[in-house]
């Protein structure tokens, strides 16, 4: 049987296929005909139920008829579906909810298909590559399923084997989302419309990449390289000599999944502790690394026995730059300081905003919004509130989310929900605060000490109140020792960087005439049950031991004199 032409397709290219569809209408129109179909009982029964004015009573049924419909049109919709349980600002909240628990559960193709993919990809009968595999799969997914097997040198592996005719199925619906798009688009409010066949776009990049097992292994490797000094991050190891564009073999995972509450408390492991370090993961991963796995789903993640947490599945991963995770950085410090102007201006940077967009009437939207949403207490806040408060913030003002976000948002939705899973009582900010704190105070980089300044001074003056936020958040996090980081901080203090930080706290001490020794108080009771005079003293020492007399002098230039006075 010969090849499906697109099946040759490396990268998503919607020329390409375009060309390819145009002269065979009779596929489009079929394929056309079925969605329509399927639809269209949805649609007349939301427009019945707001004739009969039953619409809150019948709304929990109609988004699960929907979730049906997407599961029922096969891989490339349950995908949609996934992307729009993250975008408020294209479908409506009631169903937000539904959508996210769309999962890539299909019936499995048949084993004599799977096996015989095996082979011709890997160019060898199957009990050559393999010692045994799974007679069965052991998951079945949108785009594959996933068998059970040991090499012949004893390890043990899982090999993922990509459903057959998939990239013809996907380019055909594809096509036709973006012909309806374009369609669409100028119908809709400037803010929902403006990039929609982007938005197509970028979805089907991404799920190209996703059926490119090749891109995956890379995306493990380089995942993988970033958390080489984590001992708590787990990422397979993936065996080239039996992986190929179609399969993949990578080493195998025992543990939980983190859905399965009762094995992981079974096994002693303690529930919080996974969840610190899968939110520190995730964060590490946005600000740090800016590569992130985009599909944190359950299946995806595992609590290993020995307490780690292993990441799998790295076909839909995206990358960030670095003025990005500096913004997003910023973005948590002015949420934090409920610094709302700013916070505006961050979503201009980000892409939420045009640039064009006047934000002056935006800013007591986005203070109501986040006020509400955090309340008196910065504990209170999560990522599902503020879902769901953006749903509604979007059909009054220009918002739009970038599709970049939309993956990012689908992170962290799902990792606060499998934290939720593991601890209904558990708040995200307890672990994401205390670790953007703490980086901001440690200022591993000059972007970092930068953002701290911003922080610490607004308008000219130095914000105290800001410095004990920071110091109160970041100690709520038991690993984080005030001592090296006073000591990192001092270091920056005597060099040439700090210059212009050295005369704002001398200015700051003396602000409005007067010696600020109330505030200076307050910072020393905070700290000063972890201060211990023999620390303090030592990691004093050490931020200066380095120090040349010339560098000392040009600090203190009082003390040339002392320093060039006859000895006697």
């Amino acid at each position: 049987m010969s090849q499906h032409p697109l099946s040759r397709l490396k990268r998503y290219d919607a020329e390409a296929i375009a060309r390819y569809y145009r002269w065979r209408p009779w596929q489009s129109i079929w394929r056309t005909l079925v969605i329509v179909w399927m639809f269209t009982g949805f649609f007349l029964g939301l427009k019945l139920d707001e004739w009969r004015q039953q619409e809150s009573l019948h709304k929990s049924r109609r988004a699960v008829q929907l979730r049906r419909i997407l599961t029922q049109l096969g891989p490339t919709f349950i995908k949609v579906g996934q992307a729009l349980s993250t975008r408020p600002d294209l479908i409506r909240k009631d169903f937000l909810a539904e959508l996210v628990k769309l999962q890539d559960q299909l019936p499995p193709f048949p084993n004599a298909i799977a096996f015989q993919r095996i082979e011709t990809e890997l160019e060898r009968p199957i009990h050559e590559i393999y010692a045994e595999i799974s007679p069965d799969p052991i998951a079945a997914a949108s785009l594959g399923q996933v068998y059970r097997a040991r090499l012949h040198n004893g390890d043990e592996v899982a090999v993922k084997v990509q459903r057959p005719n998939l990239l013809p199925t996907l380019t055909l619906d594809l096509y036709l989302m973006r012909w309806a798009a374009g369609w669409i688009a100028p119908l809709l409010p400037l803010n929902l419309g403006h990039d929609l066949t982007l938005i197509v776009d970028e979805f089907g990049t991404k799920l190209f990449e996703e059926v490119d097992y090749l891109n995956e292994g890379r995306n493990a490797e380089k995942f993988a390289a970033n958390f080489q000094d984590d001992p708590t991050i787990k990422v397979p190891s993936i065996y080239w000599r039996f992986s190929s564009q179609h399969v993949l073999t990578l080493e195998w995972i025992n543990g939980f999944k983190l859905t399965d509450t009762e094995q992981i408390r079974a096994a002693g492991l303690d529930t919080d502790k996974l969840i610190e370090i899968g939110v520190t993961a995730g964060l590490r991963q946005l600000l740090e690394f800016g590569l992130f796995h985009a599909d944190p789903h359950p299946g995806n993640l595992f609590a290993m026995p020995d307490g780690r947490m292993a990441y799998i599945d790295f076909g839909m991963m995206d990358q960030l730059t670095e003025d990005t995770k500096e913004t997003l950085v910023d973005s948590v410090v002015h949420l934090v300081n409920k610094d709302y102007d700013e916070l505006a201006q961050d979503f201009v940077k980000l892409g939420f905003l045009s640039p064009k967009t006047n934000i002056r009437p935006i800013i007591p939207a986005l203070e109501a919004v986040f006020d509400d949403a955090i309340g008196q207490n910065v504990r209170d806040f999560n990522f599902q509130t503020i879902t769901d408060q953006f749903s509604e913030l979007v059909y009054e003002y220009p918002f739009r989310v970038p599709a970049k976000f939309a993956l990012i948002i689908r992170s962290l939705v799902t990792q606060e929900g499998l934290a939720l899973t593991l601890n209904p009582e558990f708040k995200i900010v307890e672990v994401s605060f205390p670790y953007v704190a703490r980086r901001l105070l440690q200022g591993e980089s000059p972007a970092l000490r930068r953002r701290l300044i911003e922080v610490l001074f607004k308008d000219g003056k130095f914000q105290w109140q800001r410095l004990e936020n920071l110091i109160a958040i970041a100690r709520s996090d038991q690993q984080f020792d005030l001592i090296p980081t006073a000591q990192m901080g001092l270091q920056f203090l005597l060099s040439d960087e700090g210059l212009y930080l050295r005369r704002q706290i001398m200015l700051a001490l003396i602000e409005d005439d007067r010696l600020h020794t109330e505030e200076v108080q307050r910072l020393w009771h905070l700290v000063k049950d972890e201060i211990q005079p023999s620390r303090l003293l030592s990691s004093a020492w050490g931020a200066i031991a380095d120090f040349s007399r010339e560098r000392a002098v040009s600090l203190f230039p009082a003390m040339a004199t002392l320093l060039d006075a006859p000895q006697r």
